[in-house]
């Protein structure tokens, strides 16, 4: 792991021993590529913390009307930062002093009044185990990463049908369907990715730079279904709804001992999602995995936190997924999955929904 901060770790096939963004399994277990999203890895920052709830950033002493000046954006920005405030107002004061608002959809604001903004900076604090140094340098990472790279834009970016046609989907589960706005606890999304669908190693590992921005774009079109841009209930170091489930599939997969351009694209997705989505993976399920695999659990073990390997479950027989969710707040989740993976619903490509394609 290359820092303490655990962060949620993705997958993708890979070759050869290694792993970050969500998890942990025992030597004896098929290991399984990271991708994500999903996605609960180490991340490669200077390291975890967890939770601390917030308060406003420190006042100044008020100063008598006639003098007093109307505090300009600038002021607000550059206000000192005590001890005395609260973690969560601490890395408040961090984000504001980047050059970008947003992180997930959630436009940052005080978390003292903002629950989305809570729910976010609190996320942080979770990653990193309370530690809020760690908190910072991992909060600060992200929004420089976010300001380059620009994950909002990349979901209404256009991707080559022929290098990723079928390999990604997310899908979303309710109680009610009619409900327009479900509790964080009434529904659960899911990110799929069919990695055994891959038709040619070089079309879609060979330009990495596209397969992680097509990677970020499923991870984004993710967190848009748990809303959290209008969430209501906040977080806490130990309660946290905001979460994802990530599903890969590696049937009639055909690169066990994967290529360079693999290795390459593992690495730096894990990388990729280890420090930029914390703690928004709830589990990870390697699913039709060849014995063959049990490999790529090692190279995860070296930058994945313990807590996060928890979270990851390889499984050889796709169709067994159903009984992984025979208790869910979600009524009947089981089987509300694809036939393939044991439930009664449609399709993935009937139910689910991924990044933008176009014929080239």
């Amino acid at each position: 792991m290359m820092s303490d901060v655990k962060a949620e770790a993705e997958t993708v096939p890979v070759a050869t021993v290694e792993t970050p963004a969500a998890s942990e399994t025992p030597a004896a277990q098929p290991p399984i590529p990271a991708a994500a999203a999903e996605p609960e890895t180490k991340a490669p920052v200077s390291a975890p913390v967890p939770a601390a709830e917030s308060s406003p950033d420190a006042v100044p002493e008020s100063t008598p009307a006639a003098t007093a000046v109307a505090a300009t954006p600038e002021a607000e920005k550059t206000k000192p930062v005590t001890d005395a405030q609260t973690p969560l107002a601490q890395l408040w004061a961090t984000a504001k002093a980047i050059d970008h608002p947003e992180i997930w959809g959630v436009t940052l604001t005080d978390p003292e009044t903002h629950i989305p903004t809570q729910i976010v900076l609190q996320k942080y604090l979770n990653a990193n185990d309370g530690d809020l140094v760690k908190a910072k340098d991992q909060l600060t990472k992200t929004l420089e990463w976010r300001a380059k790279t620009k994950p909002l834009d990349l979901v209404k970016k256009h991707f080559p049908k022929s290098k990723f046609e079928g390999l990604g989907f997310v899908t979303t589960y309710l109680n009610d369907k009619t409900e327009t706005d479900p509790s964080p606890e009434s529904k659960e999304v899911f990110t799929w990715n069919i990695y055994g669908g891959v038709k040619s190693i070089d079309e879609t590992f060979g330009n990495l730079e596209l397969f992680i921005e097509w990677r970020v774009a499923l991870m984004e079109q993710a967190l848009a279904e748990l809303s959290l841009s209008t969430a209501t209930k906040p977080i806490t170091a130990t309660y946290d709804p905001y979460k994802i489930i990530q599903v890969h599939d590696y049937k009639s997969i055909s690169f066990l001992r994967q290529s360079p351009h693999v290795k390459s694209a593992s690495a730096e997705t894990i990388k990729v999602f280890a420090q930029n989505y914390p703690e928004l993976l709830k589990e990870k399920f390697f699913v039709n995995v060849p014995a063959i695999m049990g490999f790529v659990y090692a190279f995860m073990k070296l930058f994945v936190a313990p807590k996060t390997i928890k979270k990851f479950h390889p499984m050889s027989n796709g169709a067994n997924l159903v009984h992984e969710f025979e208790e869910s707040h979600v009524k009947g989740l089981g089987e509300k999955l694809p036939a393939e993976y044991g439930g009664k619903g449609e399709g993935l490509k009937a139910q689910g929904f991924g990044p933008l394609l176009v014929d080239e």
